[in-house]
């Protein structure tokens, strides 16, 4: 046998190998169980909260809304690719009210995960899986949308906008200007 044909056999032999090896699945690993939370304490401290999200499938147009305080909630339009993880940081002094959606368009589907963490203990996840869908739903407007953690869209307690009293007198027009 000639070097050469040698050489050609051993490069056909690993491109063989190599093409087999990607035939075989991964093995799995198992997530680890989740520690207990530790108790909140009411002194008046502040909690670092980090949220995440993931989606795993097609997910344009995806939007991530979370708490960034204790009275006002931020949105964002990351581009989540399988395989990248959407992060971020505040800081909040009522933990209780760490929350977060996730949301992507309608026709897409992908698998939704979304996880909080407060003070390095994951306090909340979730994982939804959102079918790819022809057409809007009709009876269900939360379609397509992962909540994780406290509600995103509570009021806070203080005067709402109302419209005009009706028991208050009509106010009167400027006159005209000449």
């Amino acid at each position: 046998m000639s070097s050469t044909k040698r050489v050609w056999t051993t490069v056909g032999a690993l491109a063989v190998a190599l093409a087999g090896s990607q035939l075989i699945p991964a093995t799995a690993l198992a997530d680890p169980p989740l520690p207990e939370p530790q108790p909140v304490s009411a002194d008046g401290v502040l909690h670092n909260v980090i949220y995440r999200a993931r989606a795993d499938g097609t997910s344009r147009g995806a939007v991530v809304a979370y708490k960034i305080d204790d009275t006002n909630v931020n949105s964002e339009q990351p581009t989540l690719l399988p395989g990248s993880t959407f992060e971020v940081n505040t800081v909040l002094a009522d933990p209780t009210q760490a929350g977060m959606e996730v949301s992507i368009q309608w026709p897409y589907g992908s698998n939704l995960h979304c996880e909080i963490l407060v003070d390095d203990q994951i306090v909340a996840q979730a994982d939804q899986f959102i079918a790819p869908r022809l057409l809007r739903p009709k009876n269900d407007p939360l379609y397509g949308v992962l909540q994780c953690g406290a509600p995103v869209d509570t009021t806070v307690p203080g005067p709402t906008a109302t419209g005009p009293d009706p028991a208050a007198a009509p106010v009167e027009a400027p006159p005209p200007a000449a």
